[in-house]
């Protein structure tokens, strides 16, 4: 067996309750993914008490706060959604993840539903998945006519430039994962029987499909990452750097009162 060198201070954390208990999940034992484990713990506890002080500035100030997480299909839009949101008040944040349009919708204006989404004061709402659908989703799978396409591309940056005049702070992350890395999660999905109900018919094509996802996902940001609504591209292959990612980049976003007490 290969001896592993730590310091007193890698030592230190391993003989911690939480170093113990990451070590002990991992079979056969590993001691330096249950360090890597530990680091990111402390960072992400570090981060959510920022986020707590970001939320209680927000609800002072009556802020009205939309988050977007696009990317593809288990890029860890969700998993990073729910590290974001399980230490903040759930009496003043709100997790939209609309299924498809109903039929009414469909005859609406396409911004609509979202629109009746939106946060009151003192609020933050996340999107898992957003209007850009319509940028990337719909059109690659047919759910959309070009000419629908065609008219969001032309107002979407209208609609956020509308968002953000109005007083409304927007942020939008785009997880991005290989090919490769989708592939594996797809294989680790479909293995696990409590988490088999995530794959969907889109989700079967995927791969299939990957080159036209990336060709819809290159207009998407050349349209629409502009001054005044910038996409954040982060590297989600490996989700616990891609959620402190995430979390930071909100933090900067956002020019809450660090001073705060929690």
């Amino acid at each position: 067996m290969r001896k592993v060198q730590l310091s007193p201070k890698d030592l230190k954390k391993i003989n911690s309750k939480r170093g113990l208990m990451a070590l002990l999940t991992e079979e056969p034992y590993n001691v330096r993914k249950s360090l890597r484990y530990y680091n990111y713990e402390s960072s992400l506890k570090k981060l959510q008490v920022e986020l707590i002080k970001l939320q209680t500035w927000g609800i002072a100030n009556n802020e009205r706060i939309i988050i977007i997480f696009e990317g593809r299909d288990a890029a860890g839009k969700g998993g990073a959604i729910r590290r974001i949101t399980e230490r903040i008040n759930p009496r003043h944040f709100r997790i939209v993840a609309l299924p498809k349009p109903t039929e009414e919708e469909r005859t609406q204006w396409y911004f609509q539903r979202y629109v009746l989404q939106f946060p009151k004061a003192g609020e933050i709402v996340f999107f898992d998945r957003s209007w850009y659908n319509r940028a990337v989703v719909e059109p690659v799978n047919g759910f959309c006519t070009n000419q629908e396409y065609k008219i969001f591309m032309n107002q979407v940056n209208d609609f956020e430039r509308m968002i953000t005049e109005s007083g409304i702070r927007l942020v939008k992350i785009y997880m991005s994962i290989t090919k490769e890395e989708q592939e594996q999660r797809f294989s680790e999905i479909k293995s696990d029987p409590l988490k088999q109900w995530k794959i969907s018919p889109v989700d079967e094509r995927a791969q299939e499909l990957w080159d036209v996802y990336s060709l819809y996902k290159t207009k998407m940001f050349e349209k629409t990452n502009t001054k005044i609504a910038p996409w954040k591209i982060i590297n989600a292959d490996k989700k616990i750097t891609a959620r402190l990612s995430a979390i930071q980049y909100i933090l900067d976003s956002i020019p809450y009162d660090k001073k705060i007490k929690v």
